[in-house]
């Protein structure tokens, strides 16, 4: 139903190379889980799904926008198996496509009346102004030694986890239901938020290259500070976290080799038992808030059933 809906929305105006990036990035295959979730949610408080496919929209393209500018900072090569927009045309084409991207998201929401416009558009504004903080927590720890777990949760919070929240969220206004209502599938999401990028983490290093559609090891080549660097830190002793540190922040001959040795700490440490406990904790802290919100037995059970995909899939 999302994928018929999107594939009508293509921006066909001039400048061509101001719109050619947007139309590309919207249409590589993804997993389309946010603007999912947007209509899940307006289904589950028995709204209508197709008047929820506007704001599901604006979601994705908001998503779309945050996804250009990331691989920009983070000089990505490839998003979802493809070329990323900067290297298929360049930098600059890039930021100006994900701005434009930004205002689109936007001016989808102008289809719908006030009463739903304005808490969107308020939920809106607070949700993107959360993302680029977290944004702007992850480039800040790239200059830290150490960081915490509770400074890294905030940060995927922030980035990842609140626009998941958000999209159920807007689900829930679209359904006029209550605002209890809507600020628990909020909390909903937003945890399944949390264990879905904690999940991103662990793929990154352990996942299947083609499946996962991202280099694997991007993190550590790119010295990024996941749950997995600053748990191990954490377990190690003295003169491993020593090693770990000094081979994280070096500038290795051979990639493959430097993904190896770091695997090999993380490995020692048990991180893949560490990691998965982390995301069935923020897991079972999204189920409790389902259970306290009393829905009929086939709308709870499938929401369960969608977060266990959501945090346990392999890709």
């Amino acid at each position: 139903m999302f994928t018929d809906h999107l594939e009508k929305y293509t921006v066909n105006a001039v400048p061509k190379n101001l719109y050619d990036p947007v139309n590309y990035i919207l249409n590589l295959e993804g997993k389309r889980i946010r603007p999912i979730l947007t209509l899940v949610s307006t289904d589950i408080f028995s709204g209508s799904a197709k008047k929820a496919l506007n704001a599901a929209l604006a979601g994705e393209v908001f998503h779309a926008f945050s996804l250009v500018h990331d691989d920009i900072m983070d000089s990505a090569d490839l998003r979802r198996g493809n070329i990323t927009v900067h290297k298929k045309w360049d930098s600059s084409i890039a930021i100006l496509s994900g701005d434009v991207m930004l205002i689109l998201a936007y001016q989808i929401f102008e289809n719908y009346e006030a009463n739903i416009f304005v808490p969107m558009a308020t939920l809106f504004s607070k949700t993107a102004i959360k993302v680029c903080e977290g944004q702007q927590l992850d480039i800040d720890f790239e200059k830290k030694q150490e960081i915490s777990l509770d400074e890294y949760i905030l940060m995927i919070t922030c980035k990842t986890a609140e626009l998941i929240g958000a999209a159920m969220k807007m689900g829930a206004i679209i359904a006029d239901a209550t605002l209890k209502e809507q600020e628990k599938i909020y909390e909903f999401g937003k945890n399944l938020g949390i264990a879905f990028q904690l999940q991103d983490d662990y793929l990154d290093c352990f996942g299947n290259e083609n499946a996962f559609g991202k280099k694997i090891g991007g993190d550590i080549i790119k010295k990024k500070k996941t749950f997995l660097y600053i748990k191990t830190l954490e377990l190690l002793s003295d003169d491993e976290k020593s090693d770990l540190i000094s081979l994280y922040n070096s500038c290795h001959d051979n990639p493959q080799e430097k993904i190896a040795l770091v695997k090999n700490l993380y490995n020692k440490c048990n991180i893949e038992n560490e990691i998965a406990a982390e995301i069935q904790k923020h897991t079972d802290n999204a189920f409790q808030i389902l259970e306290s919100l009393k829905l009929p037995k086939e709308k709870n059970e499938f929401l369960y059933n969608f977060g266990n995909s959501l945090t346990q899939r392999k890709i």
